[in-house]
């Protein structure tokens, strides 16, 4: 019997989107955190924009086949900021600075419609709620969650950014198990990715997998094989509690 839903958050929880606009204002934003440190750039946002974007596919080109998080500092200092003289203690002291505004800026993040009363409706039913999510900042999710008003739904929120390891690997999805101290086979997971969302949670044993179409989705999914699937695709975040709740009474559902 499921007592624990766990939930991927950009993408799942939140809708999320980047355009022509944020990969402005957050080119613009690194630009002004250096220099208010000191470290000015001469580089026009156009360039800047450019500059970053290669960083984070050097970035992209480490941790892709690795699924391992590396900490801010580490990411800014040594991948994104290559090149441009700004080094790993240079960032050091205002990684987490950079790496929280990109997280909100580089992302448009709304929280998706009908979150909170599902999250009601599961806690009705006496689930246990948890966060599990790849993120480059160390506590932006956690700040995200709070300004959403549903940061006290969940009783842990796991970080690749402090456990080391990204989806799909095993051990993110083991240290959340651990500390809200559940089995695979009592655990939902609900995410919009079918190569880090579905495909991991299965391996472990998950009971059950509901995927939710977003933004990321597609991009996020070019490789996966065919025959993956979840558990259940929902259009709105709210039926994970409808189908859980018929579940849980004795209801058949499809």
């Amino acid at each position: 019997m499921i007592n624990t839903v766990l939930f991927d958050m950009g993408g799942t929880l939140e809708d999320i989107c980047i355009d022509e606009a944020s990969k402005i204002a957050s080119a613009e934003g690194v630009l002004r955190i250096l220099a208010s440190h000191g470290h000015p750039l001469s580089l026009d946002v156009p360039a800047a924009i450019q500059a970053f974007a290669e960083g984070w596919d050097r970035y992209a080109a480490y941790r892709g086949p690795t699924n391992r998080e590396l900490k801010p500092e580490e990411i800014w200092g040594n991948y994104v900021l290559t090149g441009l003289g700004v080094d790993f203690e240079t960032v050091k002291p205002f990684a987490e600075e950079l790496a929280h505004m990109w997280e909100v800026t580089h992302y448009h993040r709304h929280l998706r419609p009908h979150v909170q009363e599902m999250l009601e409706g599961l806690k009705s039913l006496g689930m246990k709620l948890g966060v599990i999510s790849n993120t480059a900042s160390l506590y932006q999710v956690f700040r995200t969650l709070e300004e959403y008003g549903i940061r006290d739904y969940f009783q842990d929120v796991t970080l690749s950014s402090v456990t080391g390891y990204r989806k799909p690997d095993p051990n993110i999805f083991l240290v959340s198990l651990n500390q809200i101290r559940s089995g695979p086979e009592t655990c939902a997971y609900v995410g919009d990715t079918y190569s880090r969302d579905v495909i991991g949670p299965q391996r472990l044993g998950f009971d059950t997998t509901f995927h939710i179409h977003s933004f990321l989705t597609q991009s996020r999914d070019t490789d996966v094989p065919k025959e993956i699937r979840a558990t259940f695709t929902i259009q709105d975040i709210y039926e994970v509690y409808t189908i859980l709740r018929d579940r849980a009474n004795g209801k058949a559902v499809s």
